[in-house]
């Protein structure tokens, strides 16, 4: 059977991604920090990795970078929130064989880590995720149906996993504004981030976004906090 290590702190993304990759059939290990992961991947022997690329203790390309300083040839896959081409390119510089955007489709992430352990050996392409073409909405069904595969039962798991971690993330966002501590603004947003595309949270999604982007603005962060709301808003 497949062997892989899963690196991924996000509880709601990391649910997902376990999920569809146990499903190949694969047994797969978790961690949850660059020190966590390194510990297992140096003790254990994986068909392949696959890191997040930013992580609360470092970055996915710096702890490949000391995988691949210790000897190992694993090959890795990343996974991120970012959806920008460029983000995507410089993945793949820095020595991953295959990087995807999240949310990812199950049928796609498993395309991922079969093509990257050489289970498939037909050329995929990197999934970015498209551009909205719908009004914002607090909550699009449709899209976390689609990023489960259409299972509403898995779908609503994930949403309540999601609204658990929300509001510790809008507090950990408001004490890093406060303390004028950009990069830790655009930390939690951009791990949010991931976490809103696996289940819909399309008006939480935008707001994020114009935080990471400009993480010292007022209307950014109160429009950030108005998304919050919305989103916790009883059902």
């Amino acid at each position: 059977m497949t062997r892989l290590l899963l690196v991924e702190d996000d509880p709601t993304s990391r649910g997902f991604l376990l999920a569809a990759a146990a499903a190949l059939p694969a047994h797969v290990d978790v961690a949850g920090s660059v020190a966590d992961a390194r510990v297992l991947a140096t003790r254990e022997t994986y068909d392949a990795w696959l890191i997040d690329a930013h992580l609360p203790d470092g970055s996915g390309v710096g702890l490949l970078d000391q995988l691949r300083a210790d000897g190992l040839r694993t090959p890795a896959l990343a996974h991120t929130a970012a959806r920008e081409p460029e983000a995507l390119d410089a993945l793949r510089a820095a020595g991953f064989a295959l990087a995807l955007s999240k949310p990812v489709s199950a049928g796609a992430w498993q395309a991922g880590i079969r093509r990257v352990t050489g289970a498939d050996r037909e050329p995929t392409c990197d999934m970015a995720t498209p551009p909205h073409t719908e009004a914002t909405l607090v909550w699009n069904t449709a899209s976390a149906l689609r990023a489960v595969g259409g299972n509403a039962g898995n779908a609503a798991a994930l949403r309540d996993l999601f609204l658990g971690e929300l509001p510790g993330t809008r507090d950990a966002v408001v004490r890093a504004a406060g303390a004028g501590e950009s990069d830790a603004v655009r930390h939690a947003v951009h791990r949010l981030r991931a976490g809103c595309g696996f289940v819909g949270a399309e008006r939480m999604d935008a707001a994020a976004a114009d935080l990471h982007a400009t993480p010292g603005s007022p209307d950014a962060l109160n429009a950030f906090l108005a998304a919050v709301e919305s989103t916790l808003a009883p059902r």
